[in-house]
């Protein structure tokens, strides 16, 4: 019996210690993207993506991942149409040649068993750049709605838009542009 239960122990702890990665789907109702910029020193004016999608596949054992998140670049909303209009041209997002933006990462950095930041490559108006998310908020487990396995976060981080190619109205309009990413997702 002793040896049985010794056997059943080292197999239940190499299962853990093999633990594949496993991927989650992005939950496009509970995820969206945001950026904050400041508007000729008045204010600082926001936009939202509302459609987000992709996969981000983890290995918590390991402590490792992937992102790939497509952002859909004429879903921005900034409660004026007028401003969406233009935002969507090619002044600014130009979403007729550039329909998405992405971000693709595979490092992802743990303190502990807490995410704390995700480094990877930012693709906006066909121009690819690094940028790293800091994890402000992180957490896994059993989503009781729908008793799958989900992880959420949100991150920040800070770009200059002209890096992007985007320099219509600068400096009136900021060159820094604070991005906001608020995501969820799901286990198979």
């Amino acid at each position: 019996m002793k040896k049985l239960l010794i056997a059943s122990l080292l197999a239940a702890a190499s299962a853990v210690a093999f633990a594949a990665p496993v991927t989650y789907t992005v939950d496009p109702s509970h995820t969206y993207a945001a950026y904050d910029i400041n508007h000729m020193g008045f204010s600082n004016q926001s936009g939202t993506f509302t459609r987000v999608s992709g996969t981000v596949t983890l290995d918590t054992a390991a402590h490792s991942g992937v992102v790939d998140v497509t952002v859909d670049t004429d879903s921005l909303q900034t409660f004026w149409p007028a401003r969406d209009k233009h935002l969507k041209s090619e002044a600014f997002f130009n979403v007729a040649k550039y329909p998405t933006m992405t971000y693709k990462a595979d490092k992802l950095v743990f303190d502990g068993d807490k995410l704390t930041r995700v480094e990877g490559n930012l693709t906006l108006l066909g121009v690819t750049k690094p940028v790293t998310l800091t994890i402000t908020n992180y957490r896994g487990g059993k989503n009781p709605m729908v008793g799958k396995d989900e992880y959420a976060a949100n991150a920040v981080a800070q770009i200059k838009r002209s890096d992007f190619g985007m320099t219509t109205y600068l400096p009136a309009i900021a060159d820094d542009v604070t991005l906001r990413l608020t995501i969820e997702a799901l286990g198979q």
